[in-house]
């Protein structure tokens, strides 16, 4: 265990340098002086406040500069905006739970449908509804997730009008800002009208949502199919019909426990697909989410926030990743990789 503990955790620094080095390369590729693009100051700036640019070691070698850049980084000096103006960490920490709520609702949805759907399929393996399930996944995976999120918009908003074009609240509804969880902040405030304002929240969320669930939906179906079909074919469920148990005994006491203990392990590494397919339909939906924030700093380009954006994502998907890697390995020793959902 000890062993296993020490791969993960050196595989995941090592990763990270390798992150933040190639975040450090990208203020000398953009456009622009390099210091500009690290700090978000520009140079004018930099000469009044000595103390920002003598951080970085403008004048140093390369590695001497990475080091301090990264002892930056440590302390959340993150560098300024070249649009807003606003420190990087402020406004990362802002967008950032809009895009980790919309991608956990959208896992909450597809656990809700895929799972039983799947056990679905797998008890009527090679039957209609086993065909019918798999040819559905194969198509909703097979659709692009933009396209989806433009043809629900064109359905279901403008069609017949029966959920929001865009954006998370009204503009009337006055939430505070205290975890950046929407539904969170709704609850903790003290607003009278606060279930109006849940109501109004979770009609906003249910086009992003249903946009990024379908494609997960559809993995969840084939990886619940998948273990269902193998913990059927178990010697201790032939044992179980052998000592008389009817197949609704044989399911419930035995099938469905057994059968989702591989899965969850595969469901929790479906989060990582659902907040880059949430960074696509955020700009969609003008979700002020992490995507949507990107995209803005790609039109206007701020190489600042596109450095500082793309280092927090791919922190965030590297370090989820080896975490629940490393729980499956110390839950269960024995397994030595993940299995893909396969038809």
């Amino acid at each position: 265990m000890r062993n296993v503990l020490f791969r993960y955790l050196s595989l995941t620094l090592i990763t990270l340098i390798v992150l933040s080095f190639v975040s450090f390369s990208l203020a000398y590729l953009f456009p622009g002086h390099p210091i500009e693009n690290l700090t978000g100051l520009k140079l004018d700036d930099l000469v009044r406040t000595e103390s920002t640019q003598f951080a970085y070691q403008s004048g140093e070698s390369l590695l001497f500069q990475y080091w301090h850049y990264m002892v930056e980084l440590y302390h959340g000096n993150w560098g300024y905006s070249f649009s807003s103006g606003l420190p990087l960490y402020e406004e990362i920490a802002y967008v950032l739970p809009a895009s980790i709520e919309l991608s956990a609702y959208a896992l909450m949805l597809s656990i809700i449908v895929g799972i039983p759907l799947g056990f679905l399929a797998a008890l009527h393996h090679h039957k209609i509804a086993d065909y019918f399930l798999l040819s559905v996944s194969v198509i909703g995976y097979s659709i692009p997730v933009f396209w989806l999120a433009l043809l629900i918009i064109l359905i279901f908003s403008l069609q017949f009008g029966l959920f929001p074009l865009s954006g998370r609240i009204s503009l009337y509804f006055e939430v505070p800002n205290v975890t950046g969880f929407i539904l969170i902040d709704v609850l903790l405030s003290d607003m009278p009208d606060k279930r109006t304002a849940i109501i109004d929240i979770v009609r906003h969320l249910f086009l992003p949502t249903l946009s990024i669930a379908v494609v997960t939906t559809t993995l969840i179906i084939r990886i619940t199919r998948r273990s269902v079909i193998e913990t059927m074919n178990m010697e201790f469920i032939k044992a179980a019909y052998a000592r008389g148990l009817s197949s609704r005994q044989v399911i419930f006491r035995h099938g469905i426990r057994n059968a989702l203990i591989p899965i969850f392990p595969l469901l929790a590494m479906q989060f990582t697909t659902l907040l880059t397919n949430a960074m696509i339909v955020e700009t969609i939906f003008s979700w002020p989410g992490l995507g949507n924030w990107l995209i803005q700093a790609i039109y206007h380009q701020d190489y600042p926030a596109i450095r500082a954006g793309m280092l927090t994502v791919s922190v965030l998907v590297v370090v989820f990743t080896m975490s629940i890697e490393l729980t499956i390995r110390l839950m269960d020793p024995k397994r030595k990789r993940l299995k893909h959902a396969t038809i």
